[in-house]
């Protein structure tokens, strides 16, 4: 398996089979685009297309410093329990610390149990400290 930045709207689109809905151009040259905005794609030989992504985006306080937010992880049905979710989740954690971050997390829906152990398994601790509170714009 390789793992690598997305760079183009072109990558991004080939991996569109993994996202929720389908890629944007307007939003992808924008996220690409966008300072502290990361994707990273997996690609195992002899495939076309990439079998998993993972999008991250630092943030940055006046009194806490930088960290990364885990945005999203996907892995192709197919290409699942072969740690490859684990190791876009390492490479995302090691851009982190390479840009100085000082820690990184993701929101995951409590019952899912899958991403939970995805996460564990590459290195993160489940506080069970927070809740979502969200607010849609039109």
């Amino acid at each position: 398996m390789e793992i690598r930045r997305a760079m183009t709207v072109a990558e991004v689109a080939a991996a569109e089979h993994l996202f929720d809905h389908p890629v944007r151009t307007e939003w992808t040259e924008r996220f690409l685009t966008s300072a502290g905005h990361h994707l990273y794609l997996a690609h195992e030989p002899g495939e076309d297309s990439p079998v998993g992504f993972v999008s991250g985006v630092e943030t940055v306080h006046p009194d806490k410093g930088a960290e990364m937010l885990l945005y999203e992880l996907g892995v192709a049905e197919a290409y699942r329990r072969r740690g490859i979710g684990r190791a876009l989740v390492r490479r995302l954690a090691d851009l982190g610390r390479e840009r100085g971050c000082y820690g990184m997390w993701v929101l995951v829906d409590t019952d899912n149990d899958v991403a939970l152990a995805t996460y564990r398994s590459a290195g993160g601790k489940d506080d069970g400290a927070c809740a979502v509170v969200s607010w849609e714009f039109g």
